[in-house]
């Protein structure tokens, strides 16, 4: 399993492609506030409820100067199905080799219906303007899990 990565750790800086297989980096978002999180697969029902909630609360977030960041494994096709479908939006980045998730400690051994199953760790960082790690949450629940970051970040 990739190492965790805690409050204070510079956050590891990445490019990937959106649903629209444009380039998107964290570096680009510098000076914000950026919510990253990674998600298992678009279009199943917990990320759906996921993705959902986080839309539902960019009225909230971008006058706070929050921008918001899913990351999977879908290739950027998938992804701008779902965008459309759900009417996303934030930017959907596509990590089909894991990198990224790796690097944030957010792909490796999990229990799924008791099973010890190698995958996405559903997980969501906050990360400062200045791209250090504010909050690190791994093995969320995609229910109830944006109310929980939204009172953490008082937004």
């Amino acid at each position: 399993m990739s190492e965790r990565l805690q409050p204070g750790d510079l956050a590891p800086d990445f490019e990937l492609p959106d649903a629209d297989e444009n380039p998107v980096s964290l570096a680009s978002l510098r000076g914000k506030r950026v919510i990253l999180y990674f998600y298992p697969a678009a279009m199943t029902p917990g990320c759906t409820k996921e993705s959902v909630d986080f839309q539902s609360s960019l009225v909230e977030l971008e006058p706070a100067g929050v921008a918001v960041v899913g990351v999977s494994p879908d290739k950027p096709a998938k992804l701008a199905k779902f965008r459309e479908k759900e009417g996303l939006t934030f930017p959907l980045l596509s990590d089909p080799e894991n990198e990224v998730l790796k690097a944030y400690g957010a792909y490796g051994e999990k229990k799924l219906y008791g099973k010890t199953v190698v995958g996405v760790i559903r997980s969501t960082f906050v990360i400062d303007p200045e791209g250090v790690i504010e909050k690190a949450y791994y093995n969320v629940k995609a229910t109830g899990h944006v109310e929980r970051l939204r009172r953490d970040l008082s937004v």
